[in-house]
């Protein structure tokens, strides 16, 4: 025993005189302080340092208080000196020793007095009123009138109550347990069906961004055909009369070099042919004109005013059945609550579905998502534009020949 108090003595803090508080750090000088002291006799060696919660921020210096030797921190303050993990461990192993080699004291039962007859102790129990009292209060104090009873079967009885009591409550926690698992694994379901749902809507709505896209260039390849059929017969009508008007004014030049002709005779052999090619030159019968209004790409027009309305119509499919009362989900079974049916249909039951009206009334297939107008399920296929008319007059027929 005098080892344990030699040793208890060795980590006794000289600030403090108590044991060494966790973390111990170690001084330059090898003596051990606890680091909440030797913060307090740096603070109160430097009392003009910034600090921030209690503990200074920068360096500075102090003596230790055993031998006074000068301590030098650096800007970590104490927090950068050395902790003493050794006699950390030698506290812990001390304290441990201590508590099993002491004895645990024994406890006295000691028997509540009576607050009115503090002589008397407590030894019958008063029925009428629900409180334990004593003989005196009975035979001559409050209680003369009350009905009592052992105080040793009243509480054997009140422990059975307590007993049951509790095993009731752990049977209710049991339950309550049961519970909050269906409501936490119901809530991980709705999170999982949440998210496929969502993929699913994703899925579907890349359908119809599909669909619009390869109609787009179905559409804008009919205008881009025409538009440059056109642009190609113009520009070849365009070659043609070039070559007429070069041709046309060679034949001037030829005329004004056969006017400056001084000669007669030579001047009326080349007037004969020369005419007769300015009368062929003149003559445009053999090239096309191009009729008014050929240049118009009018009769390409859309409206999508419908199908506007019918994308922005789009939902899910409600029904009665298909709702769940949220409110409710603490009184139902989570295999029962966390299951929400929505139908979004898929692109593939409506090409079946509009291939089918299609072979009845003989019109042209469509194909588009369904779509909920009025809270009834309509086709975005019976919302679509038929396809535009295409007033394509050939080339060759657009022009008209010109009389000479």
């Amino acid at each position: 025993m005098n080892s344990m108090d030699n040793l208890e003595k060795q980590l006794i803090c000289p600030i403090c005189l108590e044991m060494f508080t966790k973390p111990v750090v170690i001084l330059p000088c090898q003596h051990n302080l606890c680091r909440k002291c030797a913060n307090d006799i740096f603070q109160a060696s430097n009392p003009y340092l910034p600090t921030r919660g209690g503990s200074l921020t920068s360096g500075g210096r102090f003596r230790c208080p055993s031998c006074r030797h000068e301590v030098v921190l650096d800007r970590h303050g104490v927090y950068g000196l050395q902790r003493n993990l050794l006699v950390e461990n030698i506290i812990d192993m001390f304290k441990q020793e201590s508590s099993s080699s002491k004895p645990a004291p024994e406890r006295k039962q000691e028997t509540p007095m009576c607050d009115v007859h503090e002589d008397e102790k407590i030894n019958i129990y008063c029925v009428t009123h629900s409180v334990p009292t004593c003989s005196m209060c009975k035979v001559f104090g409050a209680h003369v009138n009350c009905e009592v009873a052992p105080i040793t079967s009243v509480y054997q009885t009140k422990k059975t109550e307590l007993s049951d009591g509790i095993a009731m409550m752990v049977g209710n926690n049991d339950r309550m347990q049961g519970i909050v698992s269906q409501l936490e694994e119901a809530c991980r379901a709705i999170e999982e069906n949440g998210r496929r749902q969502k993929t699913l809507v994703c899925e579907k709505f890349d359908q119809l961004y599909t669909i619009l896209e390869e109609k787009k260039r179905e559409m804008s390849q009919k205008v881009t055909l025409e538009q440059e059929e056109k642009v190609n017969y113009i520009r070849s009508l365009t070659r043609k009369y070039g070559d007429h008007l070069e041709e046309s004014c060679k034949i001037v030049e030829k005329g004004i070099q056969t006017m400056e002709e001084p000669e007669m005779a030579l001047f009326l052999q080349n007037t004969k042919p020369l005419l007769k090619m300015i009368a062929d030159a003149s003559s445009t019968a053999h090239l096309d004109k191009v009729e008014r209004g050929y240049e118009n790409m009018d009769h390409y027009k859309v409206d999508f005013k419908r199908e506007g309305k019918a994308l922005r119509s789009i939902d899910f499919i409600q029904g009665d059945n298909n709702r769940v009362d949220c409110g409710s989900i603490f009184l139902l079974s989570a295999q029962t609550c966390y299951n929400p049916h929505f139908y979004f249909p898929s692109i593939d039951d409506e090409d079946e579905d509009e291939e089918d009206e299609d072979g009845e009334a003989g019109a042209e297939e469509g194909e588009g998502a369904q779509t909920v107008l009025g809270g009834s399920a309509v086709s975005a296929a019976s919302v679509q534009p038929s396809a535009p008319q295409q007033v394509n007059s050939p080339p060759s027929t657009a022009m008209s020949s010109a009389s000479t």
